[in-house]
């Protein structure tokens, strides 16, 4: 597992709508492994493996991030800002962040309004933030309208072989596929693999979408983040008990398939991986409702990371897991056979 690209990753913003800088850092990371790379119009970039299979895989990670934009920028150079993707304004309160513009990184603080901190239902639009202009004109000098802001944060490790950062929703799971396909090629995968780092998940998901129209892929599982049920707070009785240290997780639900959940199973028990569960009633609110829906249907699988403090700069999951999902997803994609049927009727 390399966790310097995962470290670089997440040290780079890519805040929904401006992931290109990073979608580049994984062309980069990625030369010489791939057989083939696939870039679109949306943004979306597909690392392909065995190009030349009938049978073709796709992984889909979403590589955008949560965070902020600026709307306008006061006569007094204060910038206001409202969300992009399901932000919790209440935790920028007095907190640093970065801006970024075409010229490069502008820093910036939310401020700390006394006034706020009375409010019980603060949104992004009462967020302030200050750059240090003296006015509108200094500040038109160095950020504009339409420029992303992300929590300035970087990643921790903590005790137990775990981990803290901003973005783990999604970086982690654009993180596993990328090591997934390197290690089923190393494992002599014969099948198409389609790893897709997706645009736009915490928004429209627009990238799954386009990038499976463009695929047509055979089948698709997609790597995400799941709520675990291991802190304070947090209801079990929502989603299912999901803790750290305790695996990957499948969800079963209607957009979900039986048959792939079931080949998962097969290759978690080949491994000795323990797995967890989490439901989904309706959609999974993931890349694969998306998915689901190209083509003629595509059959779909949700493999999740547990995460506690989801959507805040201190997300925090276990390596174990992580390195648990790389291999899960690695030994499915080698035992994968393409005379496997997944039509549930048979």
């Amino acid at each position: 597992m390399d966790k310097k690209f995962l470290e670089e990753m997440l040290a780079t913003g890519s805040v929904g709508g401006h992931e290109i800088k990073l979608q580049k850092k994984v062309i980069e990371h990625m030369q010489g492994i791939s057989d083939k790379v696939i870039k679109d119009t949306i943004g979306n970039v597909i690392q392909v493996l065995n190009p030349d299979s009938d049978v073709k895989i796709l992984l889909c990670g979403h590589i955008d991030e949560i965070g902020l934009i600026i709307t306008s920028i006061q006569d007094d150079g204060y910038i206001k800002v409202n969300k992009v993707g399901g932000v919790r304004p209440l935790l920028y309160l007095g907190t640093h962040v970065d801006i970024e513009t075409k010229d490069g990184i502008v820093n910036g603080v939310v401020i700390a309004d006394p006034s706020l901190f009375k409010k019980s239902d603060i949104e992004a639009k009462d967020l302030t933030i200050d750059i240090g202009a003296k006015s509108k004109e200094e500040a038109l000098r160095h950020v504009h309208v339409g420029d992303p802001v992300f929590a300035s944060t970087t990643y921790r490790y903590l005790l137990n072989d775990r981990m803290a950062a901003r973005a783990f929703d999604d970086r982690i799971g654009a993180f596993i596929i990328l090591e997934a396909l390197k290690k089923a090629k190393a494992k002599g995968a014969k099948v198409g693999i389609y790893a897709a780092t997706t645009v736009g998940e915490e928004t429209t998901a627009h990238g799954a979408y386009w990038a499976s129209q463009k695929v047509k892929p055979t089948l698709a599982i997609a790597v995400d983040v799941t709520y675990t049920s291991d802190y304070h707070g947090v209801d079990s009785s929502v989603s299912g008990e999901i803790a750290l240290d305790k695996g990957p997780v499948l969800c079963k639900g209607a957009m979900i398939s039986e048959k792939i959940n079931a080949l998962l199973e097969g290759s978690a028990k080949e491994l000795g991986i323990s797995i967890q569960y989490e439901v989904a009633g309706g959609k999974t609110m993931t890349d694969a409702d998306k998915v689901h829906f190209t083509n003629d249907g595509v059959p779909v699988a949700l493999v999740s990371i547990p995460l506690r403090y989801m959507h805040s700069s201190i997300e925090t999951l276990s390596l174990k897991d992580v390195k648990d999902i790389i291999d899960l997803l690695a030994e499915f994609l080698v035992r994968y056979d393409k005379d496997i049927d997944l039509d549930p009727f048979d």
